[in-house]
């Protein structure tokens, strides 16, 4: 298992759909999981620490698990199938280890508000996470210089460039 936390929620500019991004905590590889828009708000309220006049879901959730004397241990994405992430919320029921199948946007929002570790199984991460190609320290860094060869490639597009007529360019 990899532990995970949260690096960030998205909004889909192509649908109502938000992505909630886990970050693997020693590394820079990223897992995005879709998540409908109230699984959304539900975790960004409780990480933002806002308060609300009535308990959502998940503090219910919470709730009846106290009430209960469970204890909360961990969450864990333990598989993907068919596109579709698996989750599970894993617990201590009076001394029993105990784990309950749920979609990860409402596990991540249970773990959020008890605060518990977020686990992804090493086959879903390695099958579903991503690594950006640079990071903003290396795009900070000065370039390395161009080589005679590269130049060379390169001077096709430059001779296009230099000979392109631009003086009627938005002239009809």
């Amino acid at each position: 298992m990899i532990e995970v936390e949260i690096d960030s929620i998205r909004v889909s500019l192509m649908s109502q759909h938000r992505v909630v991004v886990l970050r693997e905590s020693d590394s820079n590889r990223y897992l995005p999981i879709w998540i409908g828009p109230f699984e959304a708000d539900a975790i960004t309220i409780q990480l933002q620490d806002v308060q609300v006049a009535r308990p959502l879901t998940h503090d219910l959730l919470k709730g009846v698990i106290d009430k209960m004397g469970a204890k909360i241990s961990h969450i864990t994405v333990n598989e993907l199938k068919n596109d579709t992430f698996f989750a599970q919320i894993v617990m201590d029921v009076a001394g029993k280890s105990t784990e309950i199948d749920a979609r990860p946007s409402d596990a991540i929002a249970l773990a959020v508000r008890v605060n518990v570790p977020l686990f992804v199984a090493d086959e879903v991460m390695d099958m579903a996470s991503i690594v950006p190609e640079a990071s903003i320290e290396e795009l900070d860094e000065e370039p390395e210089p161009v080589t005679e060869e590269e130049q060379e490639k390169l001077s096709i597009f430059r001779d296009f460039i230099n000979d392109l007529d631009l003086d009627d360019l938005g002239k009809n």
